[in-house]
C-alpha cells in the first residue's frame, strides 16, 4: 500500500487489551479513551438531573447537556439548537418522525418512497404509517451494485410523493445514495425527506443546510459514543407544528387536570430524564471525530477497504456483493462464500480472533432482491489496521478448507 497510514489504535482502550481484529463498526464503533472519560466525567463532577434542578449541580448538568447539544448543531451545521433532539438511536428518531409527522400529514392517496437497501428501522415504520394511513409504500429498487440512477429516481418520484426516507450509505452494500437528488425531487412536488445517517456520519461530512434534508437521523454508538445517544436533526418550522412523540416530565411549559401547554423545542421531545451522559459523551466523540478530520478518516478508510477488497478477489469462492469499484463500499464488504453458511464463516473467522457480522444485517427485503439469504460483513473504521486485513484475509483463505472442501 502506498497511503500514508496512521495508527489509531493507542486512542482505543479495547482493541489495545484485547487480541482482535475488530471488524463490526458498521454495527456499533470502538470508543475512544477520550469520550470514555468525557462519560465518566460526568457521573463523577456534574451527575443531577439536568432542566430541573436550579441548585449549582443541578445547573451544571443542564449546562454541560445543552453544550452537547450546541456541539452537535455545529457537526450537522443546523440553524438551530431548537433543531437537534437527543433520542436513544436512529430507530427512535424515525419513530418520532413517523409518529409525530407522518400520522398526521400523510393521507390515503399519497405515496412514500424508500428504497429497497433500507434497514429495518427505516422500513417498518413507514409500513405502519401506509396501514395506518392508506397511503402507499413505493420501493426504490437499486442496480444489482447499489447505484441508483437518475432515470429511476425521475419515474418513482413524482407528485403523489409527499415523503421519502433514504439510507445516506446502505448498511449492506457500502453505496453512498444519491440523497441530494432525491431532496430535490420531493422538494419539487411539496413533500419532505427523512435521509437515515446511522451509517454516514461516522465517516462523513453531513451538512443538513447544504442537503437540504428535513429530517436527519443518527446513532452515537455509531459514532464512538455510548450506546443510547441518539440525534434526530429536523428544520425548525416542521419540528415546531408536530406534537410530542412521548409526554411525560420535563415536555410541559404547565400541566391542568385537564391538559397541558407543551414545552418549547427541543424540549417538547424529550420527555423524561434525558440520557445526559450519553449526551456529553457524543459531544467528546464529535471532538475526537473532528480532532482526526473527516478527509483522513475518509482517505484511510477507503485504503484499507481497497486493500481488503483486493485480497478477498484473490480466495477462491468468495464473493463480495455490490460494486465492482472498491471505492464506492464505504468501508462495508458484505460476501457469501460458496458453500458455507454465513453463520460459519463468523464461527470460524472468530475462532482467529476476526469479528465480523453474519445474517441478514436487518435488511431482508435487499437480500431477497440480491437472491441472497444471509451473507456476512466486515465492516471497517479507520482505527483498523493493515495487519487485521492480514488476519482477517488469512482466516478467510481457511474457510472453505475448514468446512471440508478441497481446493
Amino acid at each position: 500500500m502506498s497511503f500514508d497510514f496512521v495508527d489509531y489504535k493507542k486512542d482505543f482502550p479495547l482493541l489495545m487489551q484485547q487480541d482482535v481484529a475488530y471488524l463490526d463498526s458498521a454495527a456499533t464503533a470502538q470508543r475512544p479513551a477520550s469520550v470514555l472519560q468525557a462519560e465518566k466525567e460526568f457521573y463523577e463532577q456534574a451527575n443531577a438531573n439536568p432542566l430541573r434542578g436550579l441548585y449549582e449541580l443541578g445547573v451544571e448538568a443542564t449546562d454541560r447537556y445543552e453544550a452537547a447539544r450546541e456541539r452537535v448543531r455545529k457537526f450537522l451545521n443546523a440553524r438551530s439548537d431548537a433543531e437537534i433532539i437527543f433520542t436513544r438511536n436512529t430507530t427512535e428518531s424515525i419513530n418520532l418522525v413517523a409518529y409525530s409527522y407522518a400520522l398526521n400529514n400523510i393521507h390515503a392517496g399519497d405515496e412514500i418512497v424508500i428504497t429497497i437497501m433500507e434497514h429495518h428501522s427505516n422500513m417498518l415504520p413507514w409500513q405502519m404509517v401506509a396501514r395506518q394511513t392508506g397511503a402507499k409504500l413505493v420501493y426504490l429498487e437499486c442496480e444489482k451494485d447499489g447505484s441508483l440512477p437518475d432515470e429511476k429516481l425521475e419515474a418513482v418520484i413524482g407528485p403523489k410523493v409527499k415523503l421519502a426516507a433514504i439510507g445516506h450509505v446502505s448498511n449492506v452494500l457500502g453505496c453512498v445514495n444519491p440523497v441530494e437528488k432525491v431532496i430535490e425531487l420531493v422538494h419539487r412536488n411539496g413533500g419532505v425527506v427523512l435521509v437515515d445517517a446511522a451509517q454516514s456520519a461516522p465517516h462523513m461530512k453531513v451538512d443538513v443546510q447544504a442537503l437540504d434534508a428535513d429530517f436527519v437521523a443518527f446513532s452515537g454508538h455509531k459514532l464512538m459514543a455510548p450506546m443510547g445517544i441518539g440525534v434526530l436533526y429536523g428544520k425548525e418550522k416542521l419540528l415546531d407544528a408536530m406534537p410530542p412523540f412521548l409526554t411525560g416530565g420535563e415536555m410541559i411549559d404547565s400541566v391542568t387536570r385537564d391538559g397541558a401547554v407543551y414545552a418549547e423545542l427541543p424540549h417538547k421531545f424529550e420527555a423524561g430524564t434525558v440520557n445526559a451522559g450519553g449526551a456529553v459523551a457524543l459531544a467528546a466523540a464529535i471532538d475526537y471525530l473532528e480532532s482526526v478530520g473527516l478527509e483522513n478518516v475518509h482517505a484511510q478508510e477507503q485504503a484499507l477497504t481497497r486493500y481488503a477488497y483486493e485480497g478477498m478477489k484473490k480466495i477462491p469462492g468468495v464473493n463480495i456483493l455490490g460494486s465492482d469499484d472498491p471505492d464506492k463500499h464505504c468501508g462495508i464488504l458484505s460476501f457469501t462464500v460458496d458453500g458455507v453458511h454465513p453463520h460459519d464463516i463468523a464461527t470460524i473467522l472468530d475462532s482467529c480472533h476476526v469479528d465480523v457480522r453474519a445474517g441478514h444485517h436487518c435488511a431482508q427485503p435487499l437480500l431477497a432482491y440480491l437472491g441472497v439469504r444471509s451473507c456476512a460483513r466486515a465492516s471497517l473504521a479507520f482505527y483498523n489496521t493493515t495487519a487485521d486485513i492480514d488476519r482477517f484475509l488469512a482466516a478467510l483463505g481457511g474457510v472453505r478448507k475448514e468446512m471440508g472442501y478441497a481446493e
